[in-house]
């Protein structure tokens, strides 16, 4: 007779890339604004570098820390606002697509065996949260 595995429980994750303070306090004001016009959760002002993915919780803190190595702070531009034709992108802006953006993208993706998507299940953003930090040393 066979054994039965063991269900392991799977979160959903992402990994933001979070802002300097002066550039979240600018768009942070730009959110509350279009917030109070149009509606919608709070969250932080963020650049996705990893999007929506199920993991364990030691699977995805593994991945994340393995992730993280290597990697130095860089400067990002914004080279235009979009608007999407989803919940989680109704407006954004893009950035520059420099080699430190999309390489950054590419490596941390790659960790985590990232194929793009969305997790559209809540749309409050209250079961959102921090599960890990890691402060890249700058350039």
């Amino acid at each position: 007779m066979a054994t039965p595995e063991a269900v392991v429980k799977k979160d959903v994750y992402s990994v933001w890339e979070l802002t300097p303070e002066d550039v979240t306090a600018r768009v942070k004001k730009v959110m509350e604004g279009l917030r109070s016009e149009f509606g919608g959760p709070p969250f932080e002002p963020h650049v996705t570098v990893v999007g929506a993915i199920s993991l364990a919780p030691d699977d995805a803190l593994a991945k994340f820390r393995a992730a993280c190595g290597g990697l130095k702070a860089y400067n990002a531009t914004v080279d235009r606002v979009a608007t999407g034709t989803f919940f989680y992108q109704c407006v954004f802006l893009l950035l520059h697509p420099t080699s430190e953006v999309v390489e950054t993208s590419e490596h941390c993706s790659g960790h985590f065996g990232y194929k793009r998507s969305s997790h559209t299940e809540d749309k409050t953003l209250k079961s959102w949260e921090k599960a890990a930090e890691c402060n890249l040393s700058p350039n």
